[in-house]
């Protein structure tokens, strides 16, 4: 028995060497028949499916009444829903499958940190450059045919002076003025209009009026007192639209009502003008659409052009604009003849990307170390470069990322055998330790502590992440409050942040707004340790940005309230005090939302050898972000803005509620009064003494006491040789 109880005992001891390990499925596979017959959904998609197809069999044969018809519809729907479940649960099961293994995900890691960024950069880019494109080609195309509606502003004026010295050979002038221009201006159409009964100049015409019939007295109310430059609109048979640029001019000495008469000039949106367009911009017109407006609550079209008019597209028709980069488009405002309503028209525009860049850099076509090419060129061979240069370098990392995650995968599914084997209760195995890195020594460790309990393990290694955790965010948020004192020349500044933990929710920061303004602030989140730390970072970037666009305390207030009440906690808010220095007016201006005091104390006693008092100053103002109906109404309502005239030796000292309220072993408040007689005591100290004065009261009164509350401070004095500060202007100056 002895010799046979051996054997067996060590057969008991034996540790079967596991299987190679595989991804743990979610959920047993199944074929395709257990899909369909053996889940609900399944059933559901099969009995969908055969209600679908008979219904659409009848239909076909003997037609499917209304009733019948109906359920068919409501098979249909059943098949999209179990479709779209199965789709689903197909993806879940494939991502699971392919994301299972560390090296897939390092190196899908790999692809969305450097490929998906670069090639959103990539997007990015060419999108502005779409839009920069678009822009700029609009503006050259605006500003050429601006400069031909002053031509034409230019030929009117002049055609209606040369009439004025000589009216008897009205028709001699404008067919002169169109002769000679005929070379700039081949479809330019000049006429002379009589305005009123006592002109004794007859009307005459020139050139080739093809778009319209030349305009006929009377002249349209709102053209005969003011001389007019701009662009009207006609519509062809065929629905084409077409720009013709129109001036009306009166004589010198000779306008508004009184005026005798009045010169026209119309310039058509042509192929010629077109032309000339494109040879001085790089620009082609290419469509033209005019929308319809409104005059006295009436619909008001494009006049129609004269028939068989030369009124159809100029170029190719380019009407929308597709995400393309020689397609944009312009808008020009047109005037209705009769009526005078103002209407928007959108031109087409097609370019060549090479040469609106010759266009542009124009200016720059020096050329460099007289090798022949312009700066513009050297600069966009430049661009291009680095972008070779970002290609290879992206080619590259992606490279040696799938590299280092090849080799980092082997020594984790190393790591991972490993563990399966102590999972199933084998502290004999030993993982091969192939190379003297990082990950070499970590295979080395766990060999090392192979023979360890996992649980305990496990808990230290919780334990050291935890901590180092609250490390990195003390840092982070420490990183988060001013790193050194703000260069303010007249003011001299210092603060205070004590955590109560390891992380708390108290902040403060003075920057610069401007060259002679900064801005200051003291905050407060409800609650300490890390989610009041989180909103407290998130706080700091939301203020930055609302700083630069708000200058007002209170509109950045509101601003901030707004958008915060949104995304708080429904427990939690923020108290914060923001001030705004403004050196060149020697004021300080501040809002209050529900945070402490601000405690100033001014340089001048309130009379002649009496002491000095601090003032506790409360403006109204309610805590930011609470979820409250109306909330954002209440909070504007109830906040208000305080100014403060600043002269050299004030003091102004914010707090936060870890000051007034620190606590000592009785449960008693430090208080604000005691804070205020401190700041009145001791104000005339420099500040960074009256700092650590309060700290040590602080301290002193808490005694063995535990610190329940960040204490968080900002003291700012007045220098009080005042050499940095404008000299006092009493005119509009605001106290308290």
């Amino acid at each position: 028995m002895a010799e046979g109880a051996e054997p067996g005992r060590r057969r008991a001891r034996a540790v079967p060497a596991p299987p190679m390990p595989q991804p743990p499925p979610a959920e047993r596979s199944r074929s395709a028949r257990e899909l369909l017959f053996g889940t609900r959904v399944g059933r559901v998609f099969v009995a969908a499916s055969l209600v679908r197809l008979l219904v659409f069999l009848i239909d076909r044969t003997v037609g499917a009444p209304s009733a019948l018809a109906l359920v068919g519809t409501l098979a249909g729907i059943l098949l999209v829903v179990t479709a779209s479940i199965f789709l689903v649960r197909g993806f879940l099961a494939l991502r699971r499958q392919l994301l299972w293994r560390v090296r897939r995900k390092l190196i899908v890691s790999y692809v969305f940190i450097g490929l998906v960024p670069a090639l959103l950069l990539l997007v990015f880019f060419l999108f502005g450059g779409q839009i920069i494109f678009t822009n700029v080609a609009s503006y050259l195309f605006k500003n050429g045919y601006e400069g031909h509606v002053r031509s034409a502003q230019q030929i009117a004026q002049a055609t209606a002076n040369d009439v004025a010295r000589d009216p008897a050979r009205a028709a001699d002038v404008v067919e002169s003025k169109v002769r000679n221009l005929a070379t700039d201006f081949p479809a330019l159409s000049v006429a002379v209009v009589p305005v009123s009964a006592r002109s004794t100049v007859r009307a005459a015409r020139a050139g080739a009026w093809r778009h319209l019939d030349p305009p006929a007295a009377p002249l349209p109310l709102q053209f005969r007192t003011d001389a007019f430059a701009g662009t009207i609109v006609c519509r062809s048979e065929d629905g084409y639209d077409k720009l013709i640029i129109r001036a009306v001019a009166f004589p010198d000495g000779d306008p508004g009502a009184g005026a005798r008469f009045a010169a026209i000039v119309d310039i058509p949106l042509g192929q010629e003008l077109a032309d000339r367009l494109k040879d001085a911009t790089g620009i082609t017109a290419a469509g033209v659409t005019a929308a319809a407006t409104e005059h006295n609550g009436r619909a008001v079209v494009p006049q129609p052009c004269l028939r068989g008019a030369d009124a159809g597209p100029v170029g190719d028709v380019v009407i929308a604009m597709p995400f393309r980069y020689d397609r944009s488009l312009a808008f020009l405002d047109y005037v209705d003849w009769q009526t005078g309503a103002v209407g928007r028209a959108s031109v087409g525009l097609r370019v060549r990307l090479r040469e609106l860049y010759a266009e542009i850099t124009e200016a720059q076509s020096f050329p460099v170390g007289g090798s022949g090419v312009s700066f513009g060129q050297a600069m966009l061979f430049f661009v291009l470069l680095i972008a070779v240069l970002f290609l290879i370098i992206e080619i590259a990392a992606l490279v040696m990322g799938l590299a280092l995650a090849r080799s980092i995968t082997t020594a984790v599914h190393g790591l991972f055998t490993g563990t399966e084997r102590v999972r199933q209760g084998d502290f004999t195995h030993r993982i091969d330790v192939t190379s003297r890195d990082q990950l070499g020594e970590l295979a080395d460790s766990f060999n090392q502590m192979s023979s360890s309990i996992e649980h305990l393990l496990q808990q230290a290694a919780e334990k050291r992440r935890l901590e180092e955790e609250l490390r990195i965010a003390r840092e982070i948020q420490m990183s988060l409050l001013p790193s050194g004192p703000l260069d303010i020349p007249g003011l001299r500044m210092t603060a205070l942040c004590v955590p109560a933990r390891e992380v708390g929710g108290d902040y403060y920061d003075y920057f610069r707004l401007a060259e002679r303004r900064f801005g200051l602030l003291i905050a407060d989140v409800s609650g300490k340790g890390t989610s009041a730390a989180l909103y407290m970072a998130e706080l700091k970037g939301l203020l930055l940005s609302l700083s630069q666009i708000h200058q007002s305390p209170r509109q950045l207030l509101i601003e901030t309230n707004r958008l915060l009440s949104d995304h708080l906690d429904a427990r939690s808010f923020i108290t914060m005090t923001y001030a705004v220095i403004d050196l060149d007016a020697r004021t300080l201006v501040f809002a209050r939302a529900g945070h402490t005091p601000l405690v100033y104390l001014p340089a001048a006693p309130p009379a002649p050898g009496a002491p000095r008092r601090a003032q506790v100053l409360t403006p109204d103002g309610m805590v930011l972000g609470l979820r409250v109906p109306n909330i954002a109404r209440l909070f504007s309502h109830h906040l208000t803005e305080q100014s403060l005239r600043l002269a050299p030796g004030d003091v102004v000292v914010l707090y936060t509620d870890g000051v007034s309220e620190a606590m000592n072993t009785a449960g008693d408040l430090f208080g604000e009064e005691k804070l205020s007689a401190l700041i009145e005591d001791h104000g005339h100290l420099d500040i960074s003494e009256l700092r650590e004065r309060i700290l040590r009261e602080i301290e002193a009164f808490a005694g063995a006491a535990d610190q329940h509350d960040d204490v968080t401070m900002i003291l700012m004095k007045v220098d009080e040789d005042g050499a940095h500060l404008p000299p006092v202007h009493t005119e509009g100056a605001v106290d308290v």
